[in-house]
C-alpha cells in the first residue's frame, strides 16, 4: 500500500469515522480504522460491531494498493495537525504504518486487515429518498426526548415508521414525548418500522447536518442503512416492541393557550433559577390571557412572573420540568407555540399553530 492524498480528505473522512470507534477497546482492533486503497480512492471503516461507518475520498497519487488497520484517534490528531495545503504520503514498510509530509516523518503500529470485524448486513429492505432537510428535521426536532440508559432499552432510541408517502420519528423516556411527521420524495409500498439506537441516530444527524443532498435510508427488520454523498452507515436496530404513542397523546377538549415562544422561554430560564435542583419543576397557573410562572426550593427562595398571552379557557394549576419545556421550545418552529392543556393532572400538548408535522407531549409534574 503507496498513496498520496491531500490534508483536507484524509481529515474530512477520518473525522467521519471517529464517532463509530469503539472508545471502550473491549478488543484493540476496535479502536482501528481500516484503510482499503485502489487505483482512484481510499475507502475508510469504522465499526463498534453494533454498527459501521464506510466513508470514500480521493487519493492525488496512487503508487499501489492493499488493505491495512490503524489508530483512528492517533491519526485523526496527527493528521488534522498538518499545515492545511499539506500532501501526505502513506506507506507500509512491514506492520508499519509511514506517514511522511513537508514537516516530518511519522511512523504508527497496525494490526491485520483480516482481523477487522465483518459487520453483517441485512439483505432487502426498502429503500426511501428523503431531503437532508427533512432527515435532519425528523432527527433534530424529536430525538432529544430519547430515553437515557432506560431498563426499557426499547426507549433508549428514535422510533421510525414509514408508510407510503410519510416518515414518521417518535421518541420518549416516559416523561415527554417527541414526534414529527414528514414527507417523502417517494411513496413505499410496504409499512416498515424500527427502533434506531441513540449511539447510531446521534452518528446519522452528524453526517445530515453535513449535505445538502437526497439522502438514501433503507429501513430492514433489523438493521437501517444510510447513504449519504459517498459515506455510508449501518446498525443494528434495538430489538423490543415500541411503546403506542398514539395512546400517550392526549385528544379530546382542551383549553389552548397561545404564546410568543421566546418570551415564554426567557421567563422561564430566569424564574428557574429558583427552582428545586432536584426536580426543576416550575409551576404554571394560567387565567384570561395571562399565564404566571413561579418557582421555589427547599431554601424558601421563590420567584414568579406573569407573561401575556392568548387564552381564555379553564383556569390551570398545573406544574412541569423546565428541562423538558426549554427543549422542545428550543425545537419547535415560528415564534408562538400552542399548549393545550386537558386539566391540571393531565400531559399537556405543545404544537405549532396550524401545523400537524410536530407534537409534544409533557406529562405534569407533583410539587
Amino acid at each position: 500500500m503507496d498513496f498520496y492524498i491531500t490534508k483536507e480528505e484524509i481529515v474530512k473522512s477520518l473525522n467521519s469515522t471517529l464517532g463509530v470507534v469503539e472508545k471502550r477497546q473491549t478488543l484493540p482492533i476496535l479502536a482501528n480504522v481500516l484503510f482499503e486503497v485502489d487505483e482512484s480512492s481510499l475507502r475508510l471503516t469504522a465499526t463498534d460491531l453494533e454498527s459501521e461507518i464506510s466513508t470514500i475520498s480521493t487519493i492525488s497519487n496512487f503508487k499501489s494498493g492493499g488493505k491495512i488497520t490503524a489508530p483512528a484517534k492517533k491519526l485523526s490528531e496527527l493528521c488534522r495537525l498538518f499545515k492545511d495545503d499539506s500532501e501526505i504520503h502513506f506507506f507500509l514498510d512491514g506492520d508499519n504504518l509511514k506517514i511522511e509530509t513537508s514537516s516530518g516523518k511519522y511512523n504508527l503500529a497496525t494490526l491485520p486487515s483480516e482481523d477487522f470485524p465483518v459487520f453483517e448486513k441485512e439483505e432487502g429492505g426498502n429503500i426511501v429518498n428523503i431531503t437532508a432537510h427533512n432527515l435532519k428535521a425528523l432527527i433534530g426536532k424529536t430525538s432529544f426526548a430519547m430515553g437515557n440508559q432506560d431498563w426499557r432499552h426499547y426507549l433508549n432510541g428514535l422510533f421510525l415508521s414509514v408508510e407510503d408517502t410519510l416518515i414518521t420519528s417518535v421518541a420518549t423516556d416516559a416523561h415527554r414525548l417527541a414526534m414529527a411527521t414528514l414527507g417523502l420524495n417517494e411513496g413505499v409500498s410496504d409499512q416498515i418500522t424500527g427502533i434506531v439506537p441513540r449511539k447510531s441516530i446521534n452518528e446519522i444527524g452528524k453526517l445530515v447536518n453535513e449535505s445538502s443532498e437526497n439522502i438514501l435510508l433503507q429501513l430492514s427488520a433489523n438493521s437501517i442503512n444510510v447513504n449519504v454523498a459517498g459515506t455510508t452507515f449501518s446498525s443494528k436496530l434495538i430489538e423490543g416492541k415500541f411503546p403506542d404513542y398514539e395512546q400517550v397523546i392526549p385528544t379530546g377538549e382542551s383549553s389552548t393557550l397561545s404564546i410568543n415562544k421566546k418570551s415564554l422561554s426567557e421567563s422561564l430560564s430566569r424564574v428557574s433559577v429558583l427552582s428545586s435542583e432536584k426536580f426543576r419543576g416550575v409551576r404554571l397557573v394560567t387565567s384570561e390571557n395571562l399565564i404566571n410562572i413561579s418557582a421555589n426550593n427547599p431554601e424558601k427562595e421563590q420567584a414568579e412572573e406573569s407573561v401575556e398571552c392568548s387564552y381564555n379557557g379553564e383556569n390551570i394549576d398545573i406544574a412541569f420540568n423546565v428541562n423538558y419545556i426549554q427543549e422542545i421550545l428550543s425545537s419547535a418552529e415560528g415564534d408562538l407555540i400552542e399548549m393545550h392543556f386537558f386539566g391540571s393532572d393531565k400531559s399537556c400538548l405543545i404544537t405549532n399553530p396550524g401545523s400537524e408535522s410536530f407534537k409534544y407531549v409533557v406529562m405534569p409534574l407533583l410539587i
